[in-house]
């Protein structure tokens, strides 16, 4: 009971005082009124045209409003009372009514009809950016001629190859037909030969580098030495063992790709010159001008020198030459068709590598070889 009397007391007093401010509210703007009667009428004029100039310095700040269909009709019915020149101030401009009959016009009769150009077809866009990558040297006038040849002359024009070409992302012509590394190596590789250095560090911290070469087509590796000190003539003269040692071969080949390095010198691309082989150096920080060579630096690290410490040169001299035959020998290569095994002793060779190794090639070997002497048996 004292909850609800309280309440209703409360309620009470919050009714007398809203009654109040409407009251004083009202007394105010009576002043207001009655200050207005006592002003001029050109006191009342400066206050309109102040107060037009301050809504015009606000339209050009503030976007202008959208307005729905109840506020076009309102606008457009109450311009019409007022006098022309007045209409200069308005929210609505007489551009805007033409505007809106315009559009009401349109939803009223919509013809079907269709804009610009017919849309060419899926299948002979696709044909076009075929013809395209399958032809490098072809322009888009080239593919224009061969789509007319084939009957599509009425269907498609030169502008719209070039079109849909640009829209793909096709380079233009000489661009998509100049020769980049990978396809002159698989173009010349039966007469490309790849040589590279790599360095590894001993557990003494002493760093080795080690020569080799590798031939593109067979992907046979030569270990050429290792050295701590790599001068030019070390270098030159490992040039000319690898000639000796590949012997008649050498006739075969017709480029040898190397790096900038400044081993190379002057004396080690004469050994080659020598014998009618053009020198190609690939450019700056291009590891995948000599890909080749760079993959096969890759395979020994995760094969063989990341799993075992090296001490000196002479280790790792042995190790680097009985995995180069392992490699040569044993190691199915993608780019061409050869047999994993050949024979009992290559098996001995293969399972005592991977024993050295501490792979898992030991467990796989030496299964193949017990194998082989079943079958023998």
């Amino acid at each position: 009971m004292l909850s609800c009397e309280f309440a209703t007391g409360v309620a009470r007093r919050d009714d007398r005082h809203m009654a109040l401010r409407l009251l004083y509210l009202l007394f105010c703007q009576v002043l207001r009124w009655l200050a207005l009667l006592a002003r001029s009428s050109a006191a009342k004029d400066a206050e309109l045209l102040v107060l037009r100039h301050e809504v015009a310095v606000l339209r050009r700040q503030v976007a202008p409003p959208r307005v729905d269909w109840a506020d076009r009709a309102v606008l457009a019915g109450l311009a019409r009372l007022l006098p022309r020149p007045a209409w200069r101030g308005l929210l609505v401009q007489p551009a805007t009514l033409l505007r809106w009959h315009r559009d009401l016009v349109r939803r009223r009769w919509s013809y079907p009809h269709q804009r610009g150009r017919p849309s060419v077809a899926a299948e002979l866009r696709v044909l076009v950016l075929r013809l395209a990558w399958e032809n490098p040297t072809w322009g888009y006038r080239r593919i224009h001629g061969e789509l007319c040849r084939l009957g599509y002359k009425s269907r498609i024009g030169a502008s719209t190859v070039w079109a849909i070409l640009q829209r793909a992302g096709v380079d233009p012509a000489p661009v998509r037909s100049a020769l980049t590394w990978r396809q002159f190596l698989r173009a010349q590789a039966a007469s490309a030969l790849a040589l590279d250095f790599f360095t590894v560090d001993t557990v003494l911290l002493r760093r080795l580098y080690v020569l080799f070469a590798i031939e593109v087509a067979t992907r046979r590796v030569h270990v050429l030495g290792v050295t701590s000190h790599p001068v030019g003539e070390w270098v030159a003269q490992q040039a000319r063992n690898l000639l000796m040692q590949v012997g008649e071969d050498s006739a075969g080949f017709r480029f040898l790709v190397r790096d900038r390095d400044a081993k190379f010198t002057a004396a080690f691309d004469a050994v080659f010159a020598a014998e009618g082989i053009e020198v190609l150096i690939t450019p700056v920080r291009a590891p995948r001008a000599n890909a080749y060579a760079e993959r096969w630096v890759g395979t020994v690290r995760r094969e063989v020198l990341d799993r075992m410490l090296i001490f000196g040169g002479r280790q790792l001299r042995s190790l680097l030459t009985e995995f180069a035959d392992h490699y040569n020998v044993h190691c199915p290569h993608r780019a061409w068709d050869r047999h994993r095994h050949s024979g009992l002793a290559n098996q001995l060779s293969s399972c005592r590598l991977g024993e050295l190794c501490g792979g898992i090639d030991s467990v796989g070997l030496s299964m193949s070889m017990r194998r082989s002497r079943d079958v023998a048996e």
